[in-house]
């Protein structure tokens, strides 16, 4: 496999993800775990074909969720051994309980985080800017504009996570997980497998109050050293000379710097780039402010380091003025377009952006949109089939139904010709605003959530809608993988994928009966008469019922088992 190779020196094109991946390899990572979530999802698949093909390298598991997944590299990095998560941007809200503690009692060995942010949400249901949680949890944090970098960096993270014994967060957006690059190899360390030893310290690593206080101090001190680290790091560079200004990070400052060049104005435009964003270097802002008469910022999403800066500004008296999202010169909504950047450069120099040849293709039709959709084959299908055909024999007009949805290839429900999802706020919503609308309301409720999803967030509303005695159904669509991210496994998955076999499944059935759900049904849905009669009986009922939906991923199952029946 490409990303273990010892060959030292070698070239080869990684994804920005993968880049991630054999910087922690290089860094000498012993302890990784996740839950999938595009666009980090590459990060995890790797680590774990690597835990499979080569055990003696690293352990890495896919928790049931984020929070999970943080806690237990949290803990091997207290007992010394090096230890990295990765998650979308959403799926560190849910680690965000663990995250905002962990900063204060930190860690041994070193830690790094990655957090992948999706500006114009390809596969995401918001767009929020995970750099806050740096600030919030007073973490460094680095943004890499490249693969070369992501590698670099992330080898950085973790020597300056066991420098400052704090975890270390990398911020990536959806073009740097995804771009391809080429990327230098480095060593692999060599390594005998051995375990690590936690030193208790009560006073450290049990935050009650007396204790928090202490280590939150501790922390900014921390935080102190790591502004002072900024300043110094080789991730953050000054290039060009002249009046204008550019101030920029991640996939961003490689739009800013190709628009410098297209413009041939590196003896008009000075660009500012940050690598280590959280803390910022502000003896170096400073001094850039002081050598141009005015500073355009580009970033994604958020004004972040733009508000940062301009606060450095009016600390020191500066009056220059200092452009970005803040003044409408760049929208807070979605990615950045190139050569919007170019446009905005130009215009600070004085100079007419050269026009773009666009060809006429007003002679072409119009191009049919193409919406995705659940695969030809998939039992999700059959299911919703089954709900409809149910519903009818009920008299129950479907306009009359509230069918909360959750996160994964069943929103998909939500188009022609199921429309069958119409609530959706995050991973295991569907079963807690079923307990509400059941709270609200006197229409029935038909709630929709998959197998993975229910492990990582939908037991506990299930617990909580036992408890109180709220009154819908629950469909757990059991399709035995983790689809939308890319068919990774999940604790009750039947079909187990080669080197995951020594793994113990975890019943769907079994939690929800302990869970104190009296009434429960299994069914095939491929099986259409018997999945028509059970939504039947459970839609006429006047309580809390649950139905598993049991059929395997169609695509997964012919990755797995081919054409073996």
């Amino acid at each position: 496999m490409e990303l273990i190779s010892q060959e030292v020196g070698k070239k080869s094109l990684l994804l920005g993800n993968e880049a991630i991946v054999r910087g922690a390899l290089e860094a000498g990572v012993e302890i990784c775990a996740a839950y999938p979530g595009t666009p980090s999802s590459e990060i995890a698949n790797n680590l774990f074909f690597i835990s499979t093909k080569a055990p003696e390298l690293l352990y890495f598991e896919f928790s049931t969720n984020e929070k999970v997944a943080m806690e237990v590299t949290a803990a091997a990095a207290a007992a010394g051994k090096r230890s990295l998560t990765c998650m979308k941007h959403v799926g560190l809200n849910v680690a965000s309980d663990v995250l905002n503690t962990l900063s204060y009692v930190g860690v041994k060995a070193g830690m790094v985080i990655v957090t992948a942010d999706d500006p114009f949400m390809h596969s995401s249901q918001n767009e929020q800017d995970n750099r806050y949680y740096a600030k919030m949890a007073s973490l460094p944090m680095f943004e890499p504009t490249n693969p070369q970098e992501a590698k670099d960096m992330t080898i950085a993270a973790f020597e300056l996570s066991e420098r400052l014994e704090v975890p270390v967060i990398i911020r990536t957006t959806t073009r740097t997980s995804h771009v391809r690059g080429p990327v230098i190899f480095g060593p692999l360390p060599e390594k005998k497998p051995s375990k690590g030893r936690f030193q208790r310290d009560n006073k450290r690593w049990v935050p009650v109050p007396a204790v928090a206080r202490i280590r939150h101090k501790v922390l900014l001190e921390k935080l102190e050293k790591a502004a002072m680290e900024a300043e110094n790091t080789p991730f953050n560079t000054v290039k060009g000379s002249g009046d204008i200004g550019v101030i920029a990070t991640g996939i961003a400052a490689c739009y800013a710097e190709d628009a410098i060049d297209f413009l041939n104005a590196w003896d008009k435009v000075r660009l500012l780039k940050l690598g280590l964003t959280y803390p910022q270097p502000r003896r170096m802002i400073f001094e850039f402010l002081r050598k141009v008469g005015r500073v355009l910022v580009v970033e994604e999403l958020e004004p972040f380091q733009e508000e940062i800066i301009k606060g450095i500004a009016q600390d020191a008296a500066m009056d220059v003025p200092i452009y970005g999202k803040g003044t409408k010169h760049l929208s807070r909504l979605y990615e950045i377009d190139p050569l919007e950047v170019i446009e905005l450069i130009a215009e600070l120099i004085g100079i007419d952006a050269p026009k773009e040849q666009i060809p006429d293709i007003s002679n072409m039709p119009e191009i049919p949109q193409r919406p995705p959709s659940l695969c030809t084959g998939c039992p999700h299908r059959e299911t919703y089939m089954a709900v409809k055909e149910a519903l009818k024999e009920c008299g129950i007009s479907e306009e009359d139904v509230i069918f909360p949805t959750d996160i994964g290839c069943y929103t998909l429900g939500l188009l022609p010709p199921f429309n069958m999802a119409d609530y959706l706020l995050c991973m295991g919503s569907s079963v807690g605003s079923s307990a509400g609308f059941s709270i609200a309301t006197d229409q029935k409720i038909i709630a929709f959530i998959g197998d993975s999803t229910f492990f990582h967030s939908g037991i506990s509303p299930l617990v909580n809608a036992v408890h109180n005695n709220h009154k819908f159904l629950l469909v757990v669509l059991d399709n035995s993988t983790t689809a939308m991210t890319g068919h990774q496994p999940n604790p009750g998955i039947e079909l187990m994928p080669p080197g995951y076999e020594n793994h113990t499944r975890v019943l769907i059935e079994d939690i929800v009966r302990a869970c104190g759900v009296k009434h429960i049904k299994i069914i095939d849905p491929y099986k259409k008469d018997e999945a028509i009669k059970a939504f039947k009986e459970m839609i006429e009922l006047d309580e809390l019922g649950v139905i598993i939906s049991r059929a395997p991923c169609i695509l997964y199952k012919r990755k797995v088992i081919g054409g073996k029946k």
